[in-house]
């Protein structure tokens, strides 16, 4: 289910045991914040797996954002569901082999070279970035 947040506003607030608005937030310092809460449900299962901390490089993104950084025309980050993760000392291909387990048939999975990008799409889609 898609939210809508305020940075400012509820930045701090936990979305799951390890997970707060302000994580999700455009890096332009835009306000609004999307974010699909399948999406952090899927973050916080590869947290517990891995026992360590997942940093998001990038989730919610503005269209103007998302043109910025080349982004895909209909990127599932402007729809607030998908985060480009690192997991400190787990490679991206680990993390995406977990992630294939948690969405094995739907969802966006790709490696990269130094991280890895999850997205909670209703159909499967895998590629190497």
């Amino acid at each position: 289910m898609l939210k809508a947040y305020s940075k400012k506003k509820d930045g701090n607030k936990k979305l799951s045991a390890n997970f707060r608005v302000k994580e999700f937030a455009c890096t332009d310092g835009s306000d609004p914040v999307f974010i699909d809460t399948d999406l952090v449900n899927v973050l916080q299962k590869i947290r517990n797996h891995f026992g360590k901390a997942v940093t998001i490089t990038s989730a919610y993104r503005t269209p103007g954002k998302n043109k910025a950084v080349g982004g895909t025309a209909y990127s599932q980050h402007l729809y607030g569901r998908a985060a480009d993760i690192k997991v400190k000392g787990v490679t991206p291909k680990q993390v995406a082999a977990y992630a294939e387990k948690l969405l094995p048939g739907t969802g966006g999975i790709g490696i990269y070279k130094s991280f890895c990008h999850i997205d909670v799409r209703v159909a499967k889609a895998r590629w190497n970035g």
